[in-house]
This record gives structure tokens, sequence and C-alpha cells, in this order.
């Protein structure tokens, strides 16, 4: 504001002043009809813009939950492959204990039985059912037990007889033992002399 002496001078600086001031109102007003489009274009704009950044949230929260969901999977089948092979493992380690249990007992079974063989095949002949006298028999083992010079002891031969002493539920015999017996069965036995010449 302008503060003067003169009345007329006052007057016609506040008209003056108001002039500016109306030029300047309406220069502002006149820009504001001329940019109208400016306004709803900027809002468009914007609303364009938050429609793509909406979409590229969602799009990147896909790929974030599926490559989530492709982890905990990953994961979760380690952890089950990884749980079924401590199970397997300890399922075979009792199996395999177990089993070792029933190995060493079936051969201790074994073994106490071909024991009880043998020593059965050495003392047969003082049981109270053999039929020859021990001092005829003589221990062989393979592929006949026993081959028994029947009445030998006493200086009156009868008979040689090949023995074979079978223990337990079957009185098989081997192939070898098989062969042995076929060729006795078929008188195809020899006495020889052989002299040793050193």
């Amino acid at each position: 504001m302008i503060i003067c002496e003169s009345p007329a001078l006052f007057a016609s600086l506040a008209l003056t002043d108001l002039k500016n001031s109306y030029l300047n109102n309406s220069t502002l007003l006149g820009d504001f009809a001329m940019n109208d489009w400016i306004i709803p274009t900027l809002i468009i704009f914007l609303a364009l813009f938050a429609v793509y950044l909406l979409l590229k949230y969602i799009q990147l929260k896909s790929r974030v939950e599926s490559r989530a969901r492709d982890l905990f999977e990953n994961w979760q089948t380690r952890e089950m492959e990884k749980q079924v092979s401590e199970r397997a493992d300890n399922m075979f380690r009792t199996w395999k204990i177990d089993e070792e249990k029933k190995i060493r007992q079936d051969a201790v079974k074994k073994s106490e039985a071909v024991i009880r063989g043998k020593v059965t095949e050495h003392l047969i002949p003082y049981f109270p059912d053999f039929e020859y006298n021990p001092k005829d028999a003589r221990f062989l083992g393979t592929p006949v037990d026993f081959i028994v010079f029947d009445g030998l002891s006493e200086g009156d031969m009868n008979k040689v007889v090949f023995v074979e002493v079978k223990s337990g539920k079957t009185g098989a015999l081997s192939k070898r033992e098989k062969l042995v017996r076929d060729c006795i069965d078929k008188r195809r036995v020899t006495y020889e002399i052989i002299h040793n010449r050193e």
C-alpha cells in the first residue's frame, strides 16, 4: 500500500493498483481455464500408474509365493527322504542284528551237530549196538567212516565191511559216498601189495 499526501494522487494510484490486481487475477483465471485438461490428464495418468504398480505387485507377489512354495516342497521332499532313509537304516540295523543272532545260533547248532556227529563216528564202535569187535574197526573218516576187518583180532577173518555212520533225521549219502557204495556193490574191490624200493 502506497502512502500519499495528495488525495488525487492517492486515488490515481489506487485505481492503478486495482487495475493491475484485476489483470493479474484474470490472467490466473485464464490460465486455469486454458489448462483445464492438465488436471484430469494428471489424474488419469496417476490412476494408470497406480494400476500398473498394482499389477506389478500382484505379479511379483505371485512369483514370490510360487518360489516360496517350490522351496518349501523341495525342503519337505528332502526332509521326507531323510526321515525315510533314517528309518530304513534303523530297520536294516535292527534286522541285521536279529539276523546275525539267528545266523550265530544256527551256526552254533550246526557246529554242535557236526561235532556230535564226529564224536559219534569215533565212538560208534564202542556203542552196545555195534555188532563188530571195536578192535577190528579202523576209522577213515572219508569217503567212508570205518573199515571193519571182522574177526581179525581173534585171528579168524570173516569179511571186510565198509561202514558209513549217519546221525540225525536224514541218512542220505553224499555223491562221493554213493560212488564208493556202488563200486563195492559191483564187487570191484581188489587187494594189492605195493613194494617200496628205496
